[in-house]
C-alpha cells in the first residue's frame, strides 16, 4: 500500500490539511484592474514604478506630445536666429566685445574697487592713440561681464532667499527679475535723454551708460546676502556701505562728472574760470545719477530680507 505511486491528473491536487494550508487564494481584491497598462501584482495593484513608465512611454508615443516638442524645438531655433540677425543688424559686435575684454585679474579688482573705492587714487581712463584701453589693461575702464554675471547672480540669489522664507514660486522669481532688468533700462533711457538735453558731446554711448547703472547689482548682492547671514541690521549696514561706495565710484569715474575721463568735448570759452551752464548741468545729472542708486538697491532688495 505504501510502496503504490499515486498520480494525479493535471487537474487535481490533493487534498491534504498541510497542502491547502499552503494553496490558500489571497482575499479577492476590493476593486477590479482595468488599467491594461499596468503589470499586475497579488491583491490588484501595480507594481512598484509602473505607473511612471506608463505615463513615459505614454508621452514619448504620443504623436501630439512629439509634434509640440518639435515644433517647440524649431521657434526656439527661429527665434535664436532672428536675435543673432537682429543684433548684428543694430548693435556693433566689435564695440560689444570692447565691454567683455576682461580676465580673471581684472574681475577681482574691480570688485574690490566697486566695494571700497575711497582709496583708488588715479580715476582717468588710459588711452592708446586716441584709442581707449580694454578693461583687461585699464582698471577705469567700464565694462559689461560684471553687471551681466551679477545679474545673474542676484537673480540665483532672490531665488534661494525666497525659498528660504517659503515664498519661492517661478512666477515671483521671474517678476523679481524681470523688475531689476525694466529699472535699469529706465535708468540708462532716463539719462540718455538727459544727456540729450545737457546737449553732452562726448563718447559716451549706451553701453558706457548700461555698465555704470549694472554695477549697482553687486551692491544688491552684498546686501541681500548680509541680510540672509545677519538678519535686517546686517541688511540695512551692507546697504549704507554699499550705496555710499557706489555712489562715490560714479562721482568719480562718470564721464558725465570728470569729463576729461572719455574726452568729453563740451568745455565753454570760459572753461578756464566758473563753470559753464553746459558743465552744471553735466553735474547735476551726474549728482542725480548716484544720488539715484542707493534708492534702486534697496527698492529691489528690501523685499527679500525679512
Amino acid at each position: 500500500m505504501l510502496g503504490i505511486p499515486v498520480t494525479y491528473s493535471g487537474t487535481y491536487k490533493p487534498t491534504g490539511s498541510k497542502h491547502r494550508a499552503r494553496a490558500a487564494p489571497d482575499p479577492p481584491p476590493l476593486f477590479d484592474d482595468t488599467s491594461g497598462g499596468y503589470s499586475s501584482q497579488p491583491g490588484g495593484y501595480p507594481a512598484p514604478g509602473a505607473d511612471v513608465a506608463f505615463n513615459v512611454n505614454h508621452l514619448i508615443g504620443d504623436p501630439m506630445a512629439n509634434m509640440a516638442m518639435a515644433y517647440g524645438g524649431s521657434i526656439a531655433s527661429h527665434g535664436k536666429d532672428m536675435v543673432h540677425k537682429e543684433l548684428h543688424r543694430f548693435v556693433s559686435v566689435n564695440k560689444l566685445k570692447y565691454f567683455f575684454a576682461v580676465d580673471t585679474a581684472y574681475v577681482a579688482k574691480k570688485l574690490g574697487l566697486l566695494v571700497f573705492p575711497y582709496t583708488h587714487q588715479s580715476w582717468e581712463v588710459q588711452y592708446s592713440r586716441d584709442v581707449p584701453l580694454p578693461p583687461r589693461q585699464d582698471l577705469n575702464a567700464p565694462d559689461l561681464y560684471i553687471p551681466t554675471m551679477a545679474f545673474i547672480t542676484y537673480v540665483l540669489l532672490a531665488g534661494m532667499a525666497l525659498g528660504i522664507q517659503k515664498r519661492f514660486s517661478p512666477e515671483v522669481l521671474g517678476l523679481c527679475a524681470s523688475t531689476a532688468l525694466v529699472w535699469v533700462v529706465m535708468e540708462v533711457l532716463a539719462l540718455l535723454l538727459g544727456v540729450y538735453l545737457a546737449t553732452v558731446r562726448s563718447d559716451l554711448s549706451t553701453f558706457h551708460l548700461l555698465a555704470y547703472s549694472g554695477y549697482k547689482y553687486v551692491g544688491m548682492i552684498l546686501s541681500v546676502l548680509t541680510g540672509l547671514l545677519f538678519g535686517s541690521d546686517g541688511y540695512y549696514v551692507a546697504l549704507a556701505w554699499t550705496s555710499s561706495a557706489l555712489m562715490y565710484f560714479i562721482l568719480q569715474l562718470s564721464p558725465l562728472f570728470q569729463v576729461r575721463s572719455l574726452r568729453t568735448a563740451a568745455l565753454g570759452p570760459d572753461s578756464m574760470g566758473g563753470p559753464t551752464p553746459r558743465q552744471r548741468l553735466q553735474l547735476y545729472l551726474t549728482l542725480g545719477a548716484a544720488a539715484f542708486q542707493p534708492l534702486m538697491i534697496y527698492w529691489l532688495t528690501f523685499h527679500l530680507v525679512r
